[in-house]
């Protein structure tokens, strides 16, 4: 199983960025997804979380500022984030859960991709 995530990078504050997250060794349709953060010295935290019917769940502060969004003919999840400020800046993670259903804990998932850097500076 393999979750590669791409599209980290340096931006300034109030920009937007889509990450991609591809998916091969597992029947992805089949899995909830999830986008989780790591801020240095911190547990990586949960941002958003998508079911395989499409249901979102979104952490407080990504509300209305990030969508998740999935394309199973792609085997790829996606988190474009819009309005990014400082305290995003983070390493991103995706995450493959077997469960059915949107699950903010990360000891749910079962899988983990890499992780992509993403740093807004103010």
């Amino acid at each position: 199983v393999q979750l590669q995530a791409s599209g980290g990078g340096l931006v300034q504050a109030g920009d937007s960025l889509r990450l991609s997250c591809a998916v091969s060794g597992l029947t992805f349709s089949t899995y909830v997804m999830g986008w989780f953060r790591r801020v240095p010295g911190k547990a990586r935290g949960f941002v958003a979380g998508i079911s395989r019917y499409g249901g979102t769940t979104y952490e407080d502060s990504a509300k209305g500022r990030f969508t998740i969004s999935r394309d199973n003919a792609l085997n790829t999840v996606y988190l474009q984030m819009f309005s990014l400020k400082p305290e995003d800046t983070a390493v991103y993670y995706c995450a493959a859960d077997r469960t059915n259903r949107v699950l903010t804990a990360s000891s749910t998932y079962d899988f983990w991709g890499q992780g992509t850097q993403v740093t807004v500076s103010s």
